[in-house]
């Protein structure tokens, strides 16, 4: 597998994507409950129009990982031909508590933390890939010099991240990714309740660490990327900060629905988490 994944990395970016808009829909077609999720998330958040162009961009997100975790590192921060908002980021580091970048599910959340790693230090939490065989592969993808460090997604990775914010260097966390029992809290997401992790607004009311929702949109034709970094949207009262990232999501969402991972089962319950309608 290495090899072969190692082969794929060799391969242009507009072949690569080319090839992953097919596996995107033999992915789609293939499997029922992938295309179940699939539909059910697009027409929650009202945008089943873009049905196609979703599943075709989610075969790419998954045939550019190789050339991310395996090119040189300088080649990958290179992807990014355009950068909108990189102000954002500054005038954050300069305050000196550090930064947290949440990244959705959208674009390639892969290159945003390559490329933020090109232009100041940040430690990236991960969960550990269903197929055991990518974790060291994922490891070493996600930790490029001395620049970009990952740590695991437990009570260690969240010390390391606190030490990272102290120095006052950049975190990384998937903001819409399911968190475990206890860890998150149920808000709405496109109009349903949705597990949202709640480790966000902890930490950065703890450090003082500002936050920025951060993607990398994939141009057309395998042309590169272009960075975005933006401000949170702030709360409405009574909305508790945890539904304001959610509605900041929503927002940059809708701005590129086809790019995002419409097949990641966003609404599920974890184990041991009453749902919604139980509590």
């Amino acid at each position: 597998m290495l090899f072969l994944l190692r082969l794929a990395a060799r391969l242009p970016l507009p072949l690569l994507h080319a090839l992953g808009a097919a596996l995107g829909w033999v992915v789609y077609v293939c499997s029922p409950r992938y295309r179940r999720d699939f539909k059910r998330n697009l027409a929650l958040a009202g945008l089943s129009d873009f049905r196609r162009a979703a599943v075709a961009e989610a075969g790419k997100s998954v045939m550019e990982v190789p050339a991310v975790w395996l090119r040189p590192f300088a080649r990958v921060a290179g992807l990014v031909v355009e950068v909108k908002g990189w102000e954002h980021m500054d005038e954050a580091a300069k305050r000196g508590k550090g930064l947290i970048v949440v990244t959705p599910h959208i674009g390639s959340w892969e290159i945003a933390g390559q490329y933020i790693a090109s232009r100041m230090p940040i430690t990236v939490m991960y969960s550990p890939p269903k197929m055991k065989l990518l974790e060291p592969l994922m490891r070493i993808g996600r930790s490029r010099d001395s620049a970009m460090k990952s740590v695991p997604a437990d009570l260690r990775g969240v010390r390391a991240m606190l030490k990272a914010l102290r120095r006052g260097e950049a975190i990384g966390m998937l903001p819409d990714q399911v968190p475990g029992i206890g860890e998150g809290e149920w808000v709405e997401f496109f109009g349903k309740p949705a597990y949202t992790m709640t480790l966000v607004g902890r930490i950065s009311e703890q450090t003082g660490a500002p936050v920025l929702l951060c993607c990398a949109e994939r141009l057309s034709r395998g042309g590169g990327y272009r960075f975005i970094a933006e401000p949170l949207l702030a709360p409405r009262p009574p909305e508790s900060p945890v539904r304001a990232l959610n509605r900041s999501l929503e927002q940059l969402i809708r701005r590129h629905p086809e790019q995002y991972l419409w097949g990641y089962n966003r609404y599920k319950v974890p184990a041991g988490v009453l749902p919604p309608d139980a509590r």
